[in-house]
């Protein structure tokens, strides 16, 4: 006897039909969508409610609320729930803003050892204190639950987002100073020869802290099949550190140069008189740099007092180092030269550090600056 429906039959369109064969077949859907296109397409091809229950390992009430609904609402309804469906939440508003309020404090300031919540620690804290604070809802809270609480409301309190206050009250000023110097650098350049050379630009810097640093073992050198990458011993010793104070001509991109054990008035004198003595008399020498106590004091100060109208210093604001172009120069040493660098002395550190501004000179790159110089304007009256 032939299979007699008690339900209608789901007739689906041409352009249903597509639809939901490309949803079931598809790889980036949920899994709830896919399952449901599946099984609207089986009933519209003639199967049993029972037969697609046993094709999806389901019960028939499941099935069926799927095709009822489809018949009801149309195809493409029946693959989303309606409105108003599922478990009423179990914890409040008040709650929430509770859990949320927890999460914009730091746990050191609730008594914790902690900087920074994770949500094991916040779950845990919220489970002990929710019945003083009169949610009893979330005395079973899940670190998971916590998690999807946070990231509905944007808030990340275990990461650490950096930023820099501007402590200078004439940042901006500052900062347009030193844009109309590149400005001007930017014309003269256009300019080419047509303009004379009767002032010299220099964005000038310390970089601290570089290391000497010697292998015990000697490195590894790539010896295929065995030895893909240079490999290197752990253990090394340290010979202490050294400081590069340099400046950038930002007409032609020459570096010039010294490395010191420090970087104190006397070193920073030791390069003002390199760069008094490689520029021709009469050119005036500009020079772009931060407010280093070395560049401002009393030594610094009668130095430039005997070479009277040689050197103008343009000062970067207070945490303004991104301003000064030579710090392009450092981050480019830094990840080229300096990187993973062995040597046996601070001695071959610093011949080192000068064969490479000898090898940069060869070859003189110019670093050009562009951003804010469209709304600066200037009159070049060198």
């Amino acid at each position: 006897m032939p299979f007699q429906r008690k339900r209608a039959t789901l007739q689906l369109t041409d352009e249903a039909t597509i639809k939901l064969k490309e949803i079931s077949r598809s790889r980036t859907e949920s899994l709830q969508r896919i399952e449901r296109a599946k099984i609207l397409l089986a009933y519209a091809e003639g199967d049993s409610v029972s037969a697609i229950a046993r094709m999806f390992h389901t019960n028939r009430p499941k099935i069926e609320r799927c095709i009822d609904k489809a018949l009801q609402l149309g195809p493409l309804v029946a693959l989303e729930d309606l409105p108003g469906r599922g478990k009423p939440p179990s914890i409040t508003k008040e709650a929430r803003a509770w859990i949320i309020s927890l999460a914009c404090q730091k746990p050191k300031e609730l008594g914790y050892s902690y900087e920074l919540w994770t949500t094991r620690l916040l779950a845990a804290h919220i489970r002990i204190h929710c019945q003083n604070a009169r949610h009893l809802c979330l005395n079973r809270i899940s670190r998971g639950t916590v998690s999807k609480i946070l990231t509905s409301e944007e808030i990340r309190p275990h990461k650490i987002k950096y930023y820099l206050e501007k402590r200078d009250p004439e940042f901006n000023e500052k900062m347009v100073q030193v844009l109309h110097v590149y400005k001007e650098v930017a014309m003269i350049r256009k300019a080419g020869e047509a303009v004379p050379k009767m002032t010299a630009f220099l964005s000038c810097d310390e970089k601290p802290g570089i290391q000497a640093i010697e292998n015990r073992a000697p490195d590894l050198s790539p010896e295929p099949p065995m030895r893909s990458s240079v490999e290197r011993d752990y253990e090394y010793i340290r010979h202490g550190t050294v400081s590069l104070l340099a400046g950038i001509d930002l007409l032609n991109g020459k570096i010039y140069g010294v490395v010191e054990d420090r970087h104190r008035s006397k070193e920073f004198i030791s390069l003002l008189k390199i760069l008094d003595q490689c520029y021709a008399p009469g050119i005036k020498i500009r020079i772009i740099l931060d407010n280093h106590s070395s560049h401002i004091s009393k030594e610094t100060r009668k130095y430039l007092a005997s070479v009277a109208n040689r050197f103008e210093f343009i000062f970067t604001p207070t945490h303004g180092s991104w301003l000064n172009m030579i710090e392009m120069f450092f981050s480019k040493m830094t990840k080229t030269m300096l990187r993973g660098i062995r040597v046996s002395s601070k001695k071959e550190l610093r011949e080192r550090i000068m064969k490479y501004l000898d090898e940069v000179n060869e070859s003189p790159v110019i670093f050009k600056w562009k951003y804010g110089l469209e709304s600066i304007s200037v009159v070049n009256s060198h």
